[in-house]
C-alpha cells in the first residue's frame, strides 16, 4: 500500500467530497433516492452520502476509524461539512460566481509543484478516486473559497498597524532597531495575506450561522442515527 501523510490523504479525500456536491442540485435524478441533506434546490442523498464516507474514512487512522464513537463523530462531521458546503454552493449561484478551467489548471499546477511527479495518480488509484471527479471537486472547492473571499475577504481591512505588529512578532530581528519605519514591500505582501486569511478564519462561523438561517436546512435524522 502507498503510504503518504494523514494530511495529504485528508486534502485529497476532501476534494472528493467537494465532488460529491457537484451534481446535487439535479433535482429530476436525485427525486428517485431518498435524500439525507437538503438546502434551498440542491439534494444529497443517502447513496451520495455513504460513498463520500467511505472515501472521507480513509483521513482516519485505520484504528481510530473502527471505534463506534469515532465513527459517529466522522459523519456528524461530514453532514457539518457537506451541509456548509452546498449553503456555500447555493449562494454562489445568487451571486453569479463562477470558476474557469484555466483557474483550476492553475492550481492543479501549483499542487502538483509541491509534490513528487504522479503522486495525485497514485493516491487516487489507491482509493479508486476517479482523476476527472477529483478535479470537479477542486473545481467546487475553488468555487467556494471565492464566494467566502467575496462576502469576507473584500470587508476586512488590514491596517498599518496590524502589518507592523505581526512583523515586529514574526519577522524582526532581535538585532535591528526597535521602531519598524516601513516594513519590505514583499514582506507586506505576505503578512497581508497571512492576517487576511486569519480575519475571515474568525469570522467565518457566525457569518456561515448567520447565512444558514436564509435557507431551508432539512437533514435525514433517520438516516443520520444509523
Amino acid at each position: 500500500m502507498i503510504r503518504y501523510s494523514i494530511k495529504f490523504v485528508s486534502f485529497i479525500c476532501f476534494l472528493w467530497v467537494g465532488y460529491t456536491l457537484v451534481g446535487c442540485s439535479d433535482v429530476e435524478h436525485k427525486q428517485k433516492d431518498e435524500y439525507f441533506i437538503k438546502v434551498g434546490n440542491r439534494t444529497i442523498t443517502v447513496a451520495d452520502f455513504n460513498k463520500a464516507f467511505e472515501i472521507a474514512k480513509n483521513a482516519y487512522p485505520h484504528n481510530s476509524i473502527q471505534q463506534p464513537d469515532v465513527i459517529r463523530e466522522a459523519r456528524l462531521r461530514l453532514v457539518q461539512q457537506m451541509t456548509e458546503e452546498m449553503i456555500l454552493l447555493q449562494r454562489a449561484e445568487e451571486l453569479g460566481v463562477t470558476i474557469k478551467d484555466s483557474e483550476v489548471e492553475k492550481t492543479l499546477e501549483e499542487l502538483k509543484r509541491d509534490y513528487p511527479d504522479n503522486v495525485f495518480q497514485e493516491i487516487l488509484l489507491e482509493y479508486a478516486i476517479p482523476y476527472r471527479s477529483w478535479r470537479e471537486g477542486l473545481k467546487t472547492r475553488l468555487l467556494m473559497e471565492k464566494v467566502i473571499a467575496k462576502e469576507l475577504g473584500d470587508h476586512i481591512e488590514i491596517t498599518h498597524d496590524d502589518i507592523s505588529k505581526y512583523y515586529e512578532e514574526h519577522f524582526k530581528d532581535d538585532d535591528t532597531s526597535s521602531v519598524v519605519k516601513e516594513v519590505p514591500e514583499d514582506i507586506n505582501n505576505i503578512i497581508k495575506k497571512i492576517l487576511r486569511k486569519e480575519k475571515m478564519e474568525k469570522t467565518y462561523a457566525p457569518w456561515i450561522e448567520k447565512l444558514k438561517n436564509n435557507y431551508v436546512v432539512e437533514i435525514n435524522k433517520k438516516e443520520l442515527e444509523k
